[in-house]
């Protein structure tokens, strides 16, 4: 007997425990299905994935391509080990990869989420610098960003910089050198903004870092473009580029965090590409297997692969491993995901798309208590303030970012915050009927959500 709808939502409050949620407080929402860009809940009431599915659904959900894939290959194999093992799925996958993915980044290590992929590239860069041609082990340390977020290990929050999430695992964590958010909007007191301004800034703060410390430097990491989880914070135009002639010139490794901002979210299908950067590892997911199955990969060069290798003596292997990585299933989505790029000219559709959200943030950006609208691609955020004028924000109790996209839901889209600020990303797949709708339901929920402070 199926589980009747109060079943579920009694379970739910008792037996899940819900990422990032306040379980005292927690009111269940429930997803059942899901059809295109819509998801449906158990009632029946359907909803536009503003969001993605947090941010990994790029083609929409239930596609005949990739639900094809995985039913194909469950006809195979659901999983073997990668450990002194392969597939011929995961081989493939792998090296699909190597040919979209720019430069020498040739050597794929499959694993099952973002962070994972994160904490791997740490590891391969403390390691490559032990055992690479000439030794520099004394390069221990990494540089990060002030509100940078690359997951929950214990590792990437070492490397992240969102304070609300790791304050209390401080004792846990290593040691970072900590650069502030490099944020396209920065300028001197009293000066007039200049993007150009502000990028000479931000890369004149990570030289004079990188000049006194670069010796002890393994690597430094970073979200090209888009600081996601900041709210969705720009970075200034011509900094990644900085960032990576800088690497390169002190010998520090930069590793791409393109969780959030890779496979077209930006218009292109890496983000590293707006500034033709290729950096010496570069780590995917979300959108890896078009957001239906867990899977993230982090991509090396071969100069980095050339360190691992030795004789089974030479203690040179990386000791580090997922059960689930390669999975055959995830890695036949990822495959269809990629196929559906080519097949349907993904990102050749992006330009108008990316131009309709642009329209409607023009739009929003005049609401009187609309402090900011920043965009990359079809990334946005839309940032809520008490007093536009005097640049006065909310309380972060009154949840106001929460209120408004909680309003969107009753003109049926599905969207979610990052504190105060309204996030939409929408899938790829999106038509522009429906941004136009996820755009006017956003507006809605911050007309909403802000009418009793005007």
């Amino acid at each position: 007997m199926q589980p009747t709808r109060q079943q579920l939502e009694q379970w739910d409050t008792f037996h899940v425990w819900h990422s990032f949620t306040q379980m005292a407080t927690y009111e269940p929402v429930i997803f059942d299905r899901g059809e295109g860009c819509e998801i449906i809940d158990l009632a029946g009431n359907r909803y536009l994935d503003g969001v993605s599915s947090l941010w990994c659904n790029l083609h929409g959900h239930r596609h005949a391509k990739i639900d094809a894939a995985i039913v194909e290959q469950l006809g195979k194999v659901a999983h073997v080990t990668n450990l002194g093992s392969s597939n011929s799925t995961a081989i493939h996958l792998a090296k699909r990869l190597a040919d979209l993915a720019p430069g020498e980044l040739n050597h794929i290590f499959f694993a099952g989420d973002g962070a994972s992929a994160v904490e791997v590239a740490l590891k391969m860069a403390f390691q490559y610098w032990h055992q690479r041609e000439n030794p520099k082990p004394e390069k221990t340390v990494y540089i990060g960003f002030d509100d940078s977020y690359h997951g929950d290990t214990v590792g990437t929050i070492s490397v992240g910089g969102v304070d609300q999430f790791n304050a209390i695992f401080k004792p846990l964590m290593f040691p970072v050198h900590r650069l502030p958010i490099p944020d396209r909007r920065w300028h001197a007191e009293g000066e007039p903004h200049s993007e150009a301004t502000a990028t000479a800034h931000h890369l004149s703060l990570l030289e004079n870092l990188l000049r006194e410390h670069h010796e002890k430097i393994a690597a430094l990491v970073i979200e090209p473009l888009v600081l996601g989880a900041a709210g969705m914070v720009m970075q200034p135009a011509g900094y990644l580029r900085g960032v990576r002639e800088l690497t390169q010139r002190y010998d520090v490794l930069m590793i791409a965090d393109e969780i959030a901002v890779g496979f077209g979210r930006t218009g292109k299908m890496f983000a590293c590409e707006h500034e033709q950067v290729v950096p010496d590892m570069l780590c995917l997911g979300k959108g890896l297997t078009g957001g239906y199955l867990p899977m993230s990969a982090t991509i090396a060069t071969t100069e980095i692969w050339n360190a691992f290798q030795g004789d089974n003596a030479s203690g040179k292997t990386l000791y580090h491993g997922h059960t689930f990585g390669g999975n055959p299933l995830s890695a036949a989505a990822a495959l269809a995901t990629l196929e559906i790029f080519d097949e349907e000219q993904t990102l050749a559709q992006l330009p108008e798309k990316i131009e309709r959200l642009s329209e409607h943030l023009a739009r929003i950006a005049k609401h009187a208590h609309v402090g900011d609208v920043r965009q990359c691609g079809l990334i946005a955020g839309i940032e809520l303030v008490a007093d536009r004028e005097r640049g006065v924000k909310y309380s972060g109790a009154e949840l106001r970012g929460n209120i408004a996209c909680d309003f969107a839901r009753s003109h049926q889209v599905w969207i979610r915050p990052l504190g105060d600020v309204v996030v939409i990303m929408p899938p790829l797949a999106i038509s522009l009927e429906q941004l136009d709708q996820i755009c006017m339901a956003a507006e809605a929920g911050i007309d909403h959500a802000t009418r009793e402070s005007a």
